[in-house]
């Protein structure tokens, strides 16, 4: 379908009153997904500011491009899932009820935000975990991360 992508049209939508910093968190997370899709072109509905920080977290998802590439290899290979629930990286370590960060392979942490707060908790399994701004952390703990509009927490498991 020919401007499918402009549901605003369809709906009546307002695009002035779209919620930005929403759209600028879906960006955030489909950044650590096997694939970044926008249902609607972002440089026609977010303004300069809003804009700039989908366009990073477009290079944060052409950054990690290999190492998707190499996970969507084994998951054709082995049926393990790309996207991981936390408990079923981290078997019996009390991730059952934590529906709001995930596994990127083995690798990654994501911690999307959410909600309007700019701080989230972070439940981290064992191991030693480096953050996107490179602060160390060694699990298991939780911890309180400060997430302003301009950050998506994601931690790489080092150790």
């Amino acid at each position: 379908m020919i401007g499918g992508g402009q549901f605003a049209s369809f709906l009546g939508v307002d695009q002035t009153k779209l919620d930005q910093e929403l759209i600028v968190r879906s960006c955030q997370v489909h950044a650590l997904m096997p694939m970044m899709q926008f249902s609607v072109a972002p440089w026609r509905i977010l303004d300069e500011k809003h804009l700039a920080i989908c366009r990073e977290y477009a290079r944060l998802h052409e950054k990690m491009g290999a190492y998707i590439l190499e996970q969507a290899y084994h998951a054709a290979k082995t049926g393990e899932p790309i996207i991981r629930h936390m408990e079923y990286a981290f078997p019996h370590q009390g991730f059952v009820d934590c529906k709001d960060q995930f596994m990127l392979g083995d690798r990654y942490l994501v911690a999307p935000v959410l909600t309007k707060e700019h701080t989230r908790k972070v439940m981290l399994p064992e191991g030693v975990w480096v953050d996107d701004t490179g602060k160390k952390f060694k699990g298991p703990k939780t911890i309180e991360v400060t997430a302003p509009l301009e950050r998506l927490p994601w931690f790489e498991k080092v150790k």
